[in-house]
């Protein structure tokens, strides 16, 4: 009853089983391999129309590139304020943009709420020097607490992106289960709506250690390869990447294992609700599922073998709890199975 993290689950054995293929022979390495362009050309089949792509080792390295390509002196790149870049990249961001700022925007759901942005934007006017300039905004799809932004919230945040003249940046570490959740397309939910730059995770949903940094105007990224590199995440092999995403990506098995994490999600929704021992917190919509539980409880489930984490209740929803009681935060992976999430519904029973 592993519910820590999908970071947590193993590798889906398609996957590994490609990666032991391309463990033989010799291929062109940093990024030149037929491999590496074969993936590239899927990446625009995937959105739809010429993409830039950089693989990279995390989704650290994802979101902080993504600002250095876009960055300014004295920039302010506007997030959530429990987006996962803010709260829980150490800095990372700040590091690989030389000092630039992250700031925080409210917002209900761990989603940006529009109003509240144009305040924040407001508060760096373009000629006040000391303030610093905006750069960015970034949203996290599916965002922190396993909600999503729907198609028309994001096109509001890129509507006052273009206003504003700023890049709009998606943070996708779970990125397959944002999209199975609305049922759209890449195209759909990214640039079609007004997204610039998408950090499209896969490890989280079944692959080794697969990220890829996704521009969708090539022109944009005209000096992300020497970023990269000067940031140490330009892999000489990366063909071994790209052969994660050959697998990741064939026959839709990525779709299929989002699909699959996010609807034991949903059981174990329908699970905490009919029980007398916990309730959600909220509607999860992912496979990330937060319910409120007794300290005692807890525990007890614990000690049957459960595991997972205590979480910190969002501002929004700081009298969420009460005294004797904790947030939790439980994740399906992949590799969940449903006997693991009927034993958790039957303990909390």
């Amino acid at each position: 009853m592993n519910f820590a993290s999908d970071n947590w689950a193993g590798v889906h054995p398609a996957i590994s089983d490609r990666l032991t293929q391309e463990a033989n022979g010799f291929s062109a390495a940093y990024g030149a391999s037929k491999l590496d362009k074969k993936i590239e050309q899927q990446f625009n089949q995937l959105f739809e129309r010429e993409v830039a792509v950089f693989f990279v080792a995390t989704g650290t390295a994802a979101n902080s590139l993504a600002l250095a390509a876009v960055n300014k002196p004295g920039g302010v790149t506007f997030c959530h304020r429990e987006a996962h870049m803010l709260e829980d990249e150490c800095g990372a961001p700040e590091f690989f943009t030389h000092g630039a700022r992250l700031a925080p925007v409210d917002g209900e759901l761990g989603k940006i709420d529009p109003e509240n942005l144009i305040y924040e934007i407001a508060r760096f006017p373009p000629d006040f020097i000391h303030a610093g300039q905006p750069m960015a905004i970034s949203i996290t799809q599916a965002t922190e607490i396993g909600t999503v932004y729907t198609v028309d919230e994001i096109r509001a945040i890129a509507a006052i992106a273009k206003s504003k003249q700023l890049p709009l940046h998606m943070d996708g570490a779970r990125f397959a289960n944002a999209l199975v959740s609305l049922n759209l397309t890449p195209a759909e939910m990214t640039w079609k709506a007004g997204v610039d730059i998408i950090s499209f995770g896969a490890t989280k949903n079944g692959c080794w250690c697969a990220e890829a940094l996704v521009f969708t105007d090539p022109h944009m990224a005209k000096d992300l390869p020497f970023i990269r590199k000067r940031a140490a995440q330009l892999f000489s092999k990366t063909r071994f990447i790209a052969s994660q995403f050959d697998a990741y990506l064939n026959n839709d098995l990525w779709l299929d294992l989002a699909r699959h994490a996010n609807t034991l999600a949903q059981h174990l929704c329908a699970g905490i609700t009919n029980s007398n021992s916990a309730r959600l917190g909220w509607k999860s919509e992912t496979n990330e599922v937060f319910c409120i539980i007794d300290k005692t409880t807890a525990e007890k489930l614990r000690n049957h073998g459960a595991v997972f984490h205590e979480w910190n209740t969002p501002r929004s929803l700081q009298h969420l709890t009460q005294d004797h009681e904790i947030l939790i935060r439980l994740v399906t992976s992949f590799s969940t199975e449903p006997a693991q999430v009927d034993e958790f519904v039957d303990l909390l029973s």
